[in-house]
């Protein structure tokens, strides 16, 4: 999720128009990182709208404990929804000093929570508390992933970039403690995100959500088999590092997703994102690599199974 998603929608009828239906995919693929609880209709509406192109499969990912809660609960009432659990970076921060809404807070997020859904108290406390509920849910079958979590240093302080770091490794340490796949937020953070990973020892499986790093960092991720799931900004014209990063990345290690309802591809960029949208950036993926999107979207359909382990 952008740390900025929560600006000022849209007035004009245009922005607020759902984007059309794409062709469908042949291969079937999995939408690797989207927020069900931010868009608009029911979890079923969304899920069917999206198999009718060819997206059979979605990771629901969570940024607090009330949409981890709801993403576990989510991916347990349905078979091809997967859940992701965490504090977002911008929200450990807010609970460690008592934040209940600052003005990079993702939608859905709202300070600290204890383990009752109560609101707590800041300080390194609330931070550990809010940490042992992702933990307790990190634990639950249904739920195949860690994140996201990581760093984000668009609209963060000296302050709070120490609890975005005693976050980020708790997560990394869960992680690994349940064998699930660690899924990084990474905004204007790369050689701090790299260090960390680095420092702790990364998860056997490590993804690069919304990846917004250049050719060089791809290929470090490469060396460390890394995952790197791009979205639909890959397509927006002033995004070239993202095509040649995609262009050098290992075709064992892409993903996609939407990140929905942010980052809609073009040529519906500003408008409302969903899973349904993603064969627009697959074929736009495919278009960078000069495959065949078959072959692409078949890649991409066995990576997100091995990376997320269902």
């Amino acid at each position: 999720m952008p740390s900025n998603a929560s600006g000022p929608a849209s007035r004009t009828a245009g922005k607020n128009t759902a984007p059309p239906l794409p062709e469908p995919l042949r291969v079937p693929v999995a939408d690797s990182h989207t927020h069900l609880d931010m868009q608009s209709g029911t979890v079923e509406e969304g899920l069917a709208k999206a198999a009718s192109v060819g997206v059979t499969t979605v990771v629901q990912v969570g940024c607090d404990i009330k949409g981890s809660r709801w993403a576990a609960d989510t991916a347990a009432a349905h078979e091809n929804v997967h859940a992701a659990v965490a504090l977002h970076p911008n929200e450990a921060p807010r609970i460690v000093h008592g934040d209940p809404g600052g003005t990079s807070q993702p939608p859905g997020a709202g300070g600290g929570w204890s383990r009752q859904g109560a609101r707590v108290p800041g300080g390194d406390a609330a931070l550990d508390e809010a940490l042992a509920e992702i933990d307790r849910l990190a634990g639950l079958p249904h739920v195949r992933g860690v994140g996201e979590t990581g760093l984000d240093y668009f609209r963060t302080g000296p302050e709070g970039k120490a609890a975005q770091e005693r976050s980020f490794r708790a997560h990394i340490e869960i992680a690994k403690r349940h064998g699930k796949a660690l899924v990084i937020h990474d905004r204007d953070a790369h050689a701090d995100v790299l260090r960390v990973l680095k420092e702790e020892g990364a998860p056997e499986r490590t993804v690069f959500h919304c990846y917004s790093g250049d050719a060089a960092m791809a290929e470090e991720c490469a060396r460390e088999g890394y995952f790197m799931s791009f979205a639909g900004n890959v397509t927006f014209k002033n995004a070239q590092n993202l095509r040649d990063a995609l262009a050098v990345a290992p075709l064992e290690l892409l993903l996609v997703e939407t990140d929905a309802p942010f980052l809609t591809p073009a040529p519906y960029r500003g408008r409302p994102n969903a899973p349904y949208l993603i064969p627009v950036t697959v074929r736009a993926m495919a278009a960078v690599r000069g495959i065949d999107e078959d072959a692409l979207a078949t890649a991409l359909s066995a990576n997100t199974a091995r990376a997320f382990d269902y």
